[in-house]
């Protein structure tokens, strides 16, 4: 399973059917992002995902946490959000 990037331009319905899509088929998604637009848009994306979940009646749980991510040989920290069914 590959985490599933969020930038500040991702289109928000397409990384909501990707984090339903996976979680469908994987039983759990993992959302990465950079920066406050970007963590912007995950959001928007895992709200418009759980409703997309719920009418196939699967209710799911978002956990989120730090990570640090190697870019160009800097060290970034991002926010990678672990969503599972309840």
């Amino acid at each position: 399973m590959d985490m599933i990037k969020v930038s500040a331009n991702s289109r928000t319905s397409a990384v909501a059917g990707a984090i339903a899509g996976v979680v469908r088929e994987h039983k759990r998604a993992e959302v990465q992002a950079i920066g406050a637009g970007a963590v912007n848009q995950a959001l928007k994306a895992l709200v418009l995902a759980t409703g997309y979940l719920k009418l196939d009646g699967i209710n799911v749980v978002c956990i989120p946490e730090f990570v640090d991510v190697e870019i160009e040989d800097k060290v970034r920290t991002a926010i990678k959000m672990v969503i599972e069914p309840r």
